[in-house]
C-alpha cells in the first residue's frame, strides 16, 4: 500500500511540474518594421502597397474589406528578433496574396492583431516569441488605391 501512496505522490507532482507555466515563454516585444520589411530582400512585392496604421495614402477607389493573418513560424535556435522579422514577413505576404485575389492593389491600415489586441502603430508591430514558436497577427484593409 505504502508504494501505491508514494507512486501517486511522484505522479502527482511529475504532473503538477509538467504543467507549469514557467517552462512556457511567450515574450511580446515591438519590432521595427522597416528593419523587418527589408530583412529578407525581395520577399515582399512591390505591386500590393502597404500603409501601416497612422500612415497617409493616396484615396481610396474601392473597398473590399478587412482581412486578418495569424502566421506562426519555427524559432527554435533563432533570436527572438529574426524569427520575428520571418514570422511577420510571412504575414504581410500573406495580406499581400489575399489583396491580389480580391483585385485590390493596397493594404491599408495594417494593424497589429496579437492575441486579439489591436495595437496601431506607423512604426512597430507586434510579435510573441517562445522557445519553439514565434507568431505574428495582422488585420489590414483590402482596397484599390487612386494612382
Amino acid at each position: 500500500m505504502k508504494r501505491y501512496v508514494l507512486f501517486a505522490a511522484l505522479f502527482a507532482s511529475f504532473a503538477t511540474l509538467s504543467a507549469a507555466p514557467a517552462f512556457a515563454r511567450d515574450t511580446v516585444n515591438y519590432y521595427p518594421l522597416d528593419q523587418a520589411l527589408h530583412s529578407e530582400p525581395g520577399k515582399v512585392s512591390d505591386d500590393v502597397a502597404l500603409y501601416f496604421a497612422g500612415q497617409h495614402h493616396p484615396a481610396v477607389v474601392k473597398t473590399m474589406g478587412e482581412f486578418a493573418t495569424n502566421k506562426k513560424t519555427n524559432a527554435f535556435g533563432k533570436s527572438d528578433l529574426q524569427a520575428c522579422q520571418h514570422v511577420f514577413l510571412s504575414a504581410v505576404i500573406e495580406l499581400q496574396e489575399r489583396a491580389r485575389k480580391e483585385g485590390g492593389n493596397a493594404v491599408i491600415n495594417i494593424k497589429s492583431n496579437y492575441k486579439n489586441e489591436l495595437r496601431e502603430s506607423a512604426t512597430e508591430y507586434t510579435c510573441g516569441a517562445g522557445a519553439v514558436i514565434a507568431g505574428v497577427a495582422l488585420t489590414g484593409e483590402v482596397v484599390t488605391l487612386r494612382k
